[in-house]
């Protein structure tokens, strides 16, 4: 059973020049691993869910910046439209699935039905509970077929929440980032915190894990996330030998 507190939010590294020796480090092998990966044909899908403000925009950015941009996509989840309300809550993600040999990054995903959609009551209980094997289904497919798929919760304290969004809100370059609606999500915690909880007991399959990284600290958690993603090129091209 998870339990989000059993993680340590204080872990960070000793120093900026760590930070930027390490990201180059990873940086550089993630760059020879894609070709690596699109030599032989094998997709990639990196999810990233965390509440808001929990870092997932700087983490995809450090992962996008030194590889081909030929070679992946990066595809921010809202809201449905009225269109995609009309279908499945699968359907608007198939035609975002990566080709054979690309990166698909999916800054919020298909577990918005057992998130957002469970707590805000957007999905009734019924829906929501039957998406959990919905969605390892769907992981299985895509697996099965050879894709490597990464699963990432970006976890950060409460306090440390609170301590970013009055930074964005008093910034004004990143006020943007931040609306009456995060503000009123925050009041939901402890069910935000129940749901993906219960998510990660369901989800989290050897074919497809969840990767929780500890993100009070920026640069751990940038760092932590390249790492993983790098760990699991290589397994996955050692399975081709």
């Amino acid at each position: 059973m998870y339990n989000l507190n059993q993680f340590d939010l204080t872990k960070k590294l000793e120093s900026k020049t760590d930070y930027k020796e390490m990201l180059t480090k990873y940086q550089l092998e993630m760059l020879s691993l894609q070709r690596e990966l699109h030599n032989k044909g094998i997709p990639v899908i990196l999810v990233f869910e965390g509440c808001d403000a929990a870092g997932k925009g700087g983490a995809i950015r450090r992962v996008t910046e030194q590889i081909d941009a030929r070679g992946f996509q990066v595809h921010a989840i809202g809201a449905p439209n009225m269109v995609e309300k009309m279908y499945h809550y699968l359907w608007r993600f198939w035609t975002k699935l990566p080709a054979k040999g690309h990166i698909a990054i999916f800054d919020r995903s298909w577990y918005g039905r057992v998130l957002v959609e469970r707590v805000e009551k957007f999905a009734t209980k019924t829906e929501w509970k039957r998406a959990y094997e919905e969605i390892n289904q769907f992981e299985h497919m895509l697996t099965e077929d050879g894709t490597l798929v990464l699963k990432f919760w970006l976890h950060i304290s409460k306090e440390e929440q609170l301590d970013r969004f009055e930074e964005r809100q008093n910034n004004p370059f990143k006020n943007w980032k931040i609306t009456d609606e995060d503000w009123r999500n925050r009041q939901k915690w402890d069910d935000y915190v129940a749901a993906v909880e219960e998510m990660l007991d369901h989800t989290d399959k050897p074919n497809a894990r969840w990767i929780v990284v500890e993100g009070n600290y920026k640069w751990y958690a940038r760092v932590k996330v390249l790492k993983s993603i790098v760990k699991a090129m290589r397994a996955r091209l050692d399975e081709e030998k």
